[in-house]
């Protein structure tokens, strides 16, 4: 038996397949076949490339949520009743190319737990799922343990629901600072840094009813009132004030959950979980923390998979997408950033997650003054915004001060502050902070060229950014990095 999880229908469509093994045979995105970004459908491509990887065994199909369940939450919100059947939202011409499979629904929050827990090093755990909306809930707390015959068990410890959202207030700050909720609110949390948190206190007394129990005064999923004390405020301030006022609520879930809760261990997801300024506040509650790096809805296909096969998954890394098959090309990429400061790597499997790990990366050289302006010009993007490093694990502590609860960041997910960020100018935001890469001693392609250019420059980092062209998802296949290279006449290697 092989189980095939999907999550399509709102926005960040994906599939997952796990064999009974509990094997992660596939997990991708659909926007990095369709080329929309953020695609919230799921096409013929990523479907075909799913079906392929279950092949030879029977299967079943789960999915993210209860399509009955969100329909109640709409006819009680007044908005347009969806589809009740997941044939019917992925499309009955789609839907048949799955075959005549059984098909299990699952509770929205309850598969973001899943994806945490079931991939977690942890046999127990405190869960905390915080995002925008799932059916009913927006934010929910969780124990989870496996019992005898190592099936996982869930319980839910308690919840905030709709329209009660820490990630629907963040989307509608995004918005009013003119940028594009449900996708650029990663731009809001580097605008932070610009910006004083003036309007912090103002916004909790506006927008709140209960500071501590996250209960909002106001339905933030239909965006602000047309005229609000927000209207001349500096749209920096904006963003330093919503980060604020975002990380004190996430505090008062995480202290509510470390009340609650009956383990140290911390499983996080949801949406809301890829506020790495946000997250670095953790380890004031928790000893251990486990995000997994595709806490958003595309990560919970492997959510409703895991769910369906019951047991733990089998986490290695987040390279579950499609292959460019052959050798990573360390001596090219070497010679590349020695002559040229940069250079585009496309090579073996596609990262599972909004991140770029170094198989689907733009790769430079940190030490220059002129390097970031030269990413920044070639990605097309705002200048203020920050670049990551990616840094051999055993150094990290060298160049980075890691918050409590991180020992690592393989996945991208914390802030840390960097010990001397005059020497790396190119991976240093305004406020001398990194969201580090760690890569450990795992024999991956990113590890043996971070070893070889510490070998020969002394430097154990690289700057590491998404390679993807401005509009798109990141590139998938070697069609794509073909089209990178040629639009902006950067050598991309394979």
């Amino acid at each position: 038996m092989k189980y095939i999880g999907l999550s399509c229908g709102f926005h960040d469509a994906g599939l997952t397949v796990v064999d009974d093994k509990g094997e992660i045979l596939f997990a991708g995105h659909s926007e990095r076949y369709s080329k929309k970004k953020h695609d919230a459908n799921l096409c013929e491509d990523i479907i075909a490339e799913a079906v392929k990887n279950a092949a030879g065994d029977k299967f079943e199909l789960h999915y993210y949520e209860k399509p009955w369940l969100k329909a109640i939450r709409q006819f009680r919100a007044g908005q347009p009743l969806g589809p009740f059947s997941v044939k019917q939202i992925v499309g009955p011409e789609l839907y048949e190319k799955f075959g005549d499979h059984p098909i299990i629904t699952h509770v929205h929050h309850k598969t973001h737990a899943a994806a945490g827990f079931q991939t977690s090093p942890y046999d127990e755990a405190t869960i905390v799922v915080i995002d925008a909306i799932g059916e009913l809930d927006c934010i929910s707390i969780w124990h989870a343990h496996y019992d005898k015959n190592g099936y996982a068990k869930y319980k839910k410890l308690w919840s905030q629901k709709y329209p009660n959202s820490i990630g629907m207030f963040y989307s509608a700050m995004t918005q009013r600072v003119g940028l594009r909720p449900m996708d650029e609110e990663y731009i809001l949390m580097g605008m932070a840094a610009y910006g004083k948190p003036i309007h912090a206190n103002r916004m909790a007394s506006n927008f709140l009813d209960d500071i501590f129990d996250v209960e909002f005064k106001q339905n933030l999923h239909i965006g602000l009132e047309e005229k609000n004390f927000l209207d001349k405020a500096d749209d920096m301030d904006i963003a330093a004030s919503a980060q604020l006022l975002c990380e004190t609520l996430i505090e008062k879930v995480m202290h509510k959950a470390f009340r609650l809760g009956k383990s140290k261990n911390l499983v996080y997801g949801g949406g809301v979980a890829l506020n790495c300024l946000a997250n670095r506040l953790l380890g004031k509650y928790f000893n251990n923390i486990w995000i997994m790096p595709n806490p958003g809805d595309a990560g919970n296909s492997l959510g409703a998979a895991a769910l369906g096969y019951g047991k733990k998954v089998i986490w290695r890394d987040a390279f579950l997408g499609t292959d460019i098959k052959g050798p990573y090309p360390v001596d090219k990429v070497i010679k590349e950033l020695k002559e040229n400061k940069m250079v585009g790597v496309a090579s073996g499997r596609a990262e599972f997650g909004p991140r770029a790990l170094g198989n689907r990366s733009l790769l430079a050289d940190p030490r220059g003054p002129e390097i970031k302006d030269k990413v920044n010009e070639i990605k097309r993007r705002q200048k203020f915004r920050p670049f990551a490093p990616v840094i051999l694990e055993e150094h990290v502590d060298n160049y980075f001060d890691m918050p409590s609860g991180f020992s690592n960041s393989r996945y991208m997910q914390v802030i840390s502050r960097c010990r001397h960020p005059d020497l790396f100018p190119a991976i240093v935001h305004a406020d001398s902070t990194s969201r580090v890469q760690t890569v450990a001693k795992d024999g991956s392609g990113i590890r043996q060229l971070l070893e070889r250019w510490y070998d020969e420059t002394g430097c154990p980092m690289l700057l590491n950014t998404s390679l993807n062209i401005r509009g798109e998802p990141m590139v998938n296949d070697r069609a794509d990095a073909d089209r990178f290279e040629k639009l902006y006449d950067l050598k991309v290697i394979s």
